[in-house]
């Protein structure tokens, strides 16, 4: 209790120099400072620090909205070296010109399993820059330049990305972490508050719980984990969080399955477009 007190005197104290003894008297200061104070208590005491990204890292986070498909640009700053992870087919354009307007060489488009709700911009990126290797899980069986097996890792510059195996979505599902950094990129394996169904694609619950729990809940909490999908505007969230607030994956194994087995989901929109075997072959 010492230890609270004494760092939410520290808080007010050092808001307090920032802000005149009228200013401090006023409405709008007074209702700053519980937030200011809750905040640096919440994230010191109940929540661990989050990891800083270094400075020759470069992480951009991009958006497709019809499927709500999260892609994401990674980079070495100083060799200019980048990856991308689950590219669009649609948005390959957008991500091609941002990536020459940074002045990166894009060495890997890699992809965390073979999705069924869009079609994959890495065929369709290979041809905008030349020189593109297409990666994927091993075990996809989808045709890439590169098949990755668990533990196997992609480097670009100074940095590596650790392909783990996390199947039960799909058998070829990966999980790509950066331990430097910190960060992981789940694909559907863990949603924000939920996870990829299991209900067709190779999908098996009980796989898809001892993926999640053996490979990525056992990273240190204040990870952060960026997903392939979100569906309420959310960008991202912590092993921490998930491990306590998400619905399915926070339950017992026989609750996760109970749970899975009865979620009676529609089948993806673009499911027969992104299965077609022509579309898989576009993946290399």
């Amino acid at each position: 209790m010492m230890n609270t007190f004494t760092l939410v005197g520290k808080s007010l104290a050092q808001h307090a120099r920032k802000f005149s003894c009228s200013e401090l008297v006023s409405k709008e200061r007074q209702a700053i400072f519980p937030r200011l104070l809750f905040t640096r208590f919440y994230s010191k005491e109940v929540m661990q620090e989050r990891h800083q990204l270094s400075n020759d890292f470069f992480f951009r986070q991009l958006f497709d909205d019809v499927s709500w498909t999260y892609t994401y640009l990674l980079a070495d700053v100083e060799s200019k070296t980048a990856v991308i992870i689950d590219p669009v087919l649609e948005r390959a354009p957008r991500d091609a010109k941002l990536i020459k307007e940074l002045g990166f060489k894009l060495k890997f488009a890699l992809n965390t399993h073979c999705h069924a709700d869009h079609i994959t911009g890495t065929g369709y990126l290979k041809q905008l820059l030349p020189g593109t290797l297409s990666v994927i899980g091993k075990y996809s069986c989808a045709n890439a330049d590169r098949w990755l097996d668990d533990g196997e890792t992609v480097e670009f510059g100074k940095h590596k990305l650790v392909g783990v195996s996390t199947p039960g979505h799909t058998n070829g599902c990966m999980t790509y972490i950066v331990h430097e950094q910190g960060m992981a990129f789940t694909g559907d394996a863990v949603l924000i508050r939920g996870c990829g169904r299991t209900d067709f694609q190779e999908g098996n619950p009980k796989t898809l719980y001892e993926s999640v729990h053996g490979k990525i809940f056992s990273l240190p909490d204040n990870f952060r984990l960026y997903p392939a999908h979100d569906y309420n505007g959310q960008l991202e969230t912590t092993v921490e969080e998930e491990k306590k607030y998400n619905p399915r994956l926070s339950k017992s194994l026989d609750e996760f399955v109970e749970i899975m087995n009865n979620l009676k989901l529609a089948y993806p929109k673009q499911i027969v477009l992104s299965i077609k075997p022509s579309v898989v072959f576009a993946c290399n």
